[in-house]
């Protein structure tokens, strides 16, 4: 079964998260769990928090189909010590934030060398990074987000997110969220018959089938391997209407939280309902 969703507000605070997904007919949502560009947020109330558990009971949103996403400050791979230090310290804050709200992934830009150190140096110290806060926490998945590969962004090609894999003690507790609009513009031809056939392919012999944890599912505005992170509205992109139907009819990314960063909330039902339709 399909989990279609997509990443909506919280404003006046994460309880509202699940009322907003039930509200346009998502099965799954993702979400911040804080500010998305501070470095620390606001600690959660318990009543807050409780509130949000019940409002996912009571639209039956279990932890494994939503989607949490960390701030947009956070580089795991930070060359500057200090930024280091800040993005380890908020990092583990949001992993913390997810255990309080009894989630079990944490989805998150793998980082950027800054062209200050090797991809590869760089890496090894996202790997470094996410080891030390899975031994401070427990219970919720570090999941890498496929990138465009946009300046010096890491995480674009699947050799990338294999090396960091690699690198983490707990393999229970690693996963990766395929960006379909980030991956086109890395140069995954999703859109042809015979490239989504071998994109997929090449993602089970490189990384592994068994860490794929979640799907965001956005058309691409740019050209395959722009390099560029530019989403569009589904169908309405480079990566056209005909990738979304064989998509949603592919089983591999069933009972997954598949989430829509589409650039018009105001259209996210109707993209869910269409997305739904195209199933055969």
């Amino acid at each position: 079964m399909k989990y279609i969703g997509a990443h909506v507000s919280t404003e006046g605070g994460v309880a509202n998260a699940p009322l907003e997904a039930a509200a346009i007919g998502a099965r799954s949502f993702a979400l911040f769990t804080g500010s998305s560009n501070r470095w620390t947020s606001k600690p959660l109330k318990n009543e807050e928090i409780e509130a949000f558990k019940e409002n996912c009971r009571l639209a039956g949103y279990s932890p494994d189909l939503i989607l949490p996403h960390d701030n947009f400050l956070i580089n795991l791979g930070s060359p500057d010590p200090q930024k280091l230090h800040l993005s380890r310290k908020s990092f583990l804050e949001e992993m913390q934030r997810c255990e309080q709200l009894g989630l079990t992934m944490l989805n998150f830009h793998p980082g950027s060398h800054l062209n200050e150190m090797t991809p590869e140096e760089c890496l090894d110290r996202i790997a470094d990074s996410v080891n030390i806060t899975l031994e401070q926490t427990c219970g919720v998945t570090a999941v890498l987000e496929s990138t465009a590969g946009q300046g010096s962004n890491l995480g674009y090609a699947f050799e990338q997110l294999a090396r960091v894999i690699e690198k983490i003690e707990d393999k229970s507790r690693v996963g990766v969220c395929v960006d379909t609009c980030h991956s086109y513009s890395a140069g995954y031809d999703l859109a042809d018959d015979e490239g989504y056939r071998r994109t997929w392919q090449e993602f089970d012999d490189v990384v592994g089938a068994r860490y794929l944890k979640a799907i965001h599912l956005n058309d691409d505005l740019r050209k395959l391997g722009s390099r560029i992170d530019r989403h569009a509205e589904i169908g309405k992109g480079t990566l056209g209407m005909e990738f979304f139907r064989r998509f949603v009819n592919d089983p591999r990314f069933d009972d997954m939280p598949i989430i829509l960063e589409t650039p018009n909330p105001a259209i996210w039902a109707a993209e869910i309902k269409l997305l739904y339709q195209l199933q055969k």
